[in-house]
């Protein structure tokens, strides 16, 4: 058989995928399912928490605060103070911090010493930022909405099966048991990391003058101000979750740790869904269908109480919608100013820490008055303002979009 002709002109050469990439974005998923776990899972089993601190429930809830400020202020400055250092280093740290937190707060004598255990915790997940503003460096353009949702598919896992877990386990065998097994995970992890990661490889450290720059850009500022106003209205009720459905509808430990799981499969569709939309419709069209439909769904949840079916349902959608948000708003922000990604990402990091503290303070303050079933209603008010952000932030991103 005869060889084909060569042809007379150039070849075009695909663009060679990096080859890293999808092992990473794994690992990477693998590490945020740990941090998750870890910063998120304590909302299922609050009650344990309280009761062996001798704290009321609304005291435990604020180590959701802690943790929550403490990334919000420190995530950014570790990524500002580190920008020199090989990024293999610093995520490798991060893991070995979020790690000790989380083993300090399983051996808590008492609510302070927990609280600091929230501190390391909350420094370590620096981690995901980092993480975030690799996953956008090393994919194509067109593949950065799925990258970061393959990134940010642990987060969503942590609500499947981490959640669900730490409320069985707590619920069954103590608060101190979900801790101590997450600070294992988190070793573990960190080693395959070390034995995985790139020594090289660096998301482009910005200094602490970057910072200001960055936040003197009027579009950069109201497209923050959405992550934290969402987040707010989220966490009024999600920090404390395990408490609102069983207010919502008597349910047995087993039976909230079987809701809580079907919950979190809802944020993996929406994980994966929010990436794809990203990368079909654009991030804006996104970000607004799912903050109108998460605003309908907080709206009706109050009414589903007694009725288990239509409170699965609420919480399915509206889980849905919180999760397919993040990848979407990330890409958003790449796009804003992509050689400065890592920095945007972290910043928004600390946006959703900033809103999950004053949402769990904000819920906290509100329980005595309006009730666990009602704090839905109160989260629908963050979410609006939420929405009327986009409204005021008209303005296309500058320039073309990266390639």
């Amino acid at each position: 058989m005869a060889n084909p002709a060569p042809s007379s002109g150039p070849t075009p050469q695909a663009p060679a995928p990096a080859a890293p990439l999808p092992g990473l974005l794994w690992l990477f998923a693998a590490c945020n399912f740990v941090i998750g776990t870890g910063a998120f899972g304590m909302t299922g089993y609050l009650g344990p928490v309280a009761d062996g601190l001798g704290a009321s429930v609304g005291a435990a809830g604020q180590t959701m605060t802690v943790y929550a400020l403490a990334n919000a202020v420190l995530a950014p400055l570790l990524m500002a103070l580190t920008a020199r250092w090989p990024r293999a280093w610093v995520m490798q740290g991060a893991l070995g911090l979020f790690a000790c937190g989380t083993l300090l707060g399983a051996a808590a004598p008492n609510l302070t010493v927990l609280m600091v255990g929230r501190v390391l915790m909350g420094a370590g997940a620096v981690f995901t930022p980092i993480a975030a503003g690799l996953a956008v460096q090393l994919a194509a353009p067109e593949q950065r909405g799925r990258a970061l949702s393959r990134t940010f598919l642990g987060m969503s896992l942590s609500y499947v099966l981490g959640m669900p877990y730490g409320a069985w386990l707590g619920l069954q065998w103590g608060w101190r048991w979900p801790l101590l097994s997450v600070g294992a995970a988190a070793l573990l992890i960190g080693w395959l990391l070390h034995r995985r990661l790139r020594a090289g490889m660096d998301a482009g450290g910005t200094s602490l003058r970057g910072i200001g720059a960055v936040l003197r850009r009027r579009d950069v500022v109201l497209a923050l101000l959405l992550t934290l106003l969402y987040f707010t209205g989220i966490f009024v009720v999600t920090a404390y979750m395990g408490p609102v459905q069983l207010a919502l509808n008597p349910l047995t430990p087993g039976g909230l740790s079987a809701l809580l799981a079907g919950i979190g499969a809802a944020g993996v569709v929406g994980t994966l869904g929010g990436g794809w939309a990203a990368d079909q419709l654009g991030p804006r069209r996104t970000i607004a269908l799912l903050l109108a439909c998460l605003l309908l769904t907080m709206i009706a949840v109050p009414w589903t109480a007694g009725h288990l079916a239509w409170t699965a349902v609420a919480f399915a959608v509206w889980t849905v919608c919180g999760f397919g948000l993040m990848t979407p708003q990330q890409s958003r922000l790449a796009e804003l100013a992509f050689t400065q990604a890592p920095l945007l990402l972290s910043l928004n990091a600390s946006m959703v820490y900033i809103g999950t503290a004053l949402g769990s303070a904000i819920g906290g303050a509100a329980i005595p008055v309006v009730g666990f079933e009602r704090l839905a209603w109160l989260g629908a008010v963050f979410v609006a303002a939420a929405l009327l952000t986009l409204a005021v932030n008209t303005a296309p991103p500058p320039g073309p979009r990266p390639r």
